[in-house]
């Protein structure tokens, strides 16, 4: 059995996202993006990691571009976690999605959206590329339906 697919960050990557969390932190959106903070399930420590939350037909999702990283392995243990921007804090739980049509569709708007900085990652599968590529991706990248307070 092969080990999960993960694209581990490089320096200069893990230095922008760095950047990209402290402006979230401080109230500046970068196209949407957002600082999610989920317990480690070793050290009960909240670990915090920019996101790109995705809306599709008007739910809130988070996908993992890298594929099966620490965020998403945090997630599967605590359920849940924080989304911030500036003083803005929305508490979530969190459903992980089934590899199927339903995932592939929300993968495909993700790709339209966000394509432009995380199609590297998908190893060739963009938003114009063909159902069954798309769908044959879903096991590489997981995604959580997101529900908040607000809704």
């Amino acid at each position: 059995m092969s080990q999960p697919y993960y694209l581990r960050a490089s320096s200069a990557a893990n230095r922008l996202n760095k950047v990209v969390g402290r402006l979230a932190r401080h109230g500046v959106s970068l196209l949407g993006s957002a600082e999610m903070s989920v317990r480690g399930r070793k050290s009960g420590q909240m670990q915090r990691i920019p996101v790109n939350p995705h809306t599709y037909e008007g739910a809130e999702y988070l996908v993992s571009a890298r594929g099966h990283s620490q965020w998403v392995r945090n997630m599967r243990v605590a359920g849940g976690g924080e989304l911030r921007v500036g003083r803005r804090t929305r508490s979530f739980s969190a459903v992980e999605i089934a590899d199927d049509e339903q995932k592939a569709r929300i993968l495909r708007t993700y790709l339209e959206r966000w394509g432009w900085e995380v199609n590297q990652y998908f190893r060739g599968v963009t938003a114009k590329s063909t159902d069954a590529e798309i769908l044959a991706a879903c096991p590489d990248h997981p995604v959580f339906r997101i529900t908040t307070a607000e809704g």
